[in-house]
């Protein structure tokens, strides 16, 4: 009896364990909605955030945990996301530029950011805060007045890891 339960336990199968490995990684760019834009109307057929046209600006801000990792990507409008009907063209406008940095060393991000269609991007070289503004404008064809109504259009901002 003895020999036959050693015998078995040589032939017994080996245990199998599958352990997980989790790990958390937190965000090391958050992006933060610091002011909502507003559109101006300086003139019928124009919308702008402009202040001097009577609009916010709307401002944007990137927090940064490491340096060299990441580029802030800004697009401005090219068309409303809600607005009354409109039965002529729009022409877009605008531009993105720093407003406020919490480092020194964010001061050259305007003078090195590239612009392509309607998005501007910015390297994010320095760890901190960076805040971003942006300017648009819609002009209705033909210098028609816009339409009375509620007129929406949104401003993306992304982090992209390079």
């Amino acid at each position: 009896m003895k020999y036959t339960i050693a015998l078995l336990s040589l032939c017994a199968l080996p245990a199998f364990a599958n352990v997980d490995i989790v790990g958390n990684v937190s965000a090391k760019c958050v992006i933060q909605t610091d002011k909502s834009g507003v559109y101006g109307n300086p003139t019928a057929p124009v919308l702008s955030t402009t202040p001097a046209d009577g609009g916010v600006l709307p401002v944007i801000r990137f927090d940064v945990a490491l340096a060299n990792y990441y580029t802030a990507n800004i697009t401005h409008p090219t068309s409303f996301s809600s607005s009354p009907p409109l039965t002529d063209s729009v022409t877009w406008t605008g531009s993105t530029s720093v407003t406020n940095t919490s480092d020194a060393g964010m001061s050259g991000y305007d003078a090195a950011k590239v612009v392509y269609d309607n998005t501007t991007v910015f390297d994010l070289t320095v760890a901190g805060s960076t805040w971003f503004s942006t300017a648009s404008s819609a002009t209705y064809a033909a210098s028609k007045p816009f339409p009375g109504g509620t007129y929406t259009a949104v401003v993306q901002a992304t982090c992209i890891a390079k």
